[in-house]
């Protein structure tokens, strides 16, 4: 291949949930900078932070962490204010929710006017409400912060916690290689899927939460990607692709993914 030629297996990295709630191994300080540490090792150039400031006090840690993944070259954006469900909320509620989030992330460094929904919610069956939102995106400047490729982490965080609970012993490594093959292997169908629908390969985005897991294991993730032949890019890089722009008038499936 040319030099030139652009890789046809490429990924974005973004963490949903930022703060996120204790997880079953690192105390709220270690995991961020764990997390910067080991993306920082694994030659992570710019992951994204979807946070929801309604869990932040001014000051606090986990403002401190938000300022931390910025100055380590990372970006953030908004995930809503308290993390609400599109399906159990009106548009114009839905809506003010976003308001209170842009409200903290605007003006900070490495912001970015992307929006991702809560759970991937964009409001079920219900196409007005889904469309309304949209358009109330569409009228702040917010584009669709999509994903891609998804290995419910969030499941595999909450296991590994209800066993920390119960005082059962965990094998950390199994744990990992569950993590990463079941990452790994999302990525790969993803990317069979994307070559069979779309005919072109586009970069995919990779939808983690800012856990213990991540933490722990990002680092082996990101080589194990690598030794499938994946590129890790930015998320800049990955939503400047045309398709991210896309609106798709889709059955529901697993929210926007």
């Amino acid at each position: 291949a040319a030099a030139s030629e652009v890789p046809k297996k490429r990924i974005a990295i973004s963490f949903d949930d930022a703060p996120r709630g204790p997880g079953a191994f690192l105390n709220a300080d270690e995991r961020p900078a764990m997390l910067i540490a080991a993306l920082k090792g694994a030659g992570v150039d710019q992951a994204a932070f979807f946070v929801n400031p309604g869990r932040i006090a001014s000051g606090d840690r986990h403002e401190r962490a938000i300022a931390a993944y910025v100055a380590a070259g990372h970006v953030i954006a908004d995930h809503s204010f308290t993390h609400p469900r599109l399906s159990g909320s009106s548009a114009e509620t839905y809506l003010a929710n976003i308001d209170r989030a842009e409200e903290w992330l605007k003006g900070r460094p490495g912001y970015r006017p992307w929006f991702r929904y809560p759970y991937l919610d964009e409001g079920g069956r219900n196409k007005g409400k889904r469309d309304a939102v949209r358009a109330g995106l569409a009228e702040r400047g917010l584009s669709d912060a999509y994903v891609t490729v998804d290995g419910s982490d969030w499941h595999i965080e909450q296991l590994a916690i209800d066993a920390s609970r119960a005082g059962r012993l965990i094998d950390m490594g199994a744990l990992r290689d569950l993590y990463v093959e079941t990452h790994v292997l999302s990525a790969e169908f993803t990317y069979d899927l994307t070559q069979r629908t779309l005919g072109r390969p586009i970069p995919q985005v990779m939808l983690l939460h800012e856990t213990d897991l991540a933490a722990l294991f990002i680092g082996d993730l990101v080589q194990a990607l690598r030794d499938k032949g994946w590129d890790i890019v930015t998320m800049d890089a990955a939503y400047a692709d045309p398709v991210y722009a896309e609106k798709p008038d889709t059955p529901m499936a697993a929210g926007t993914l």
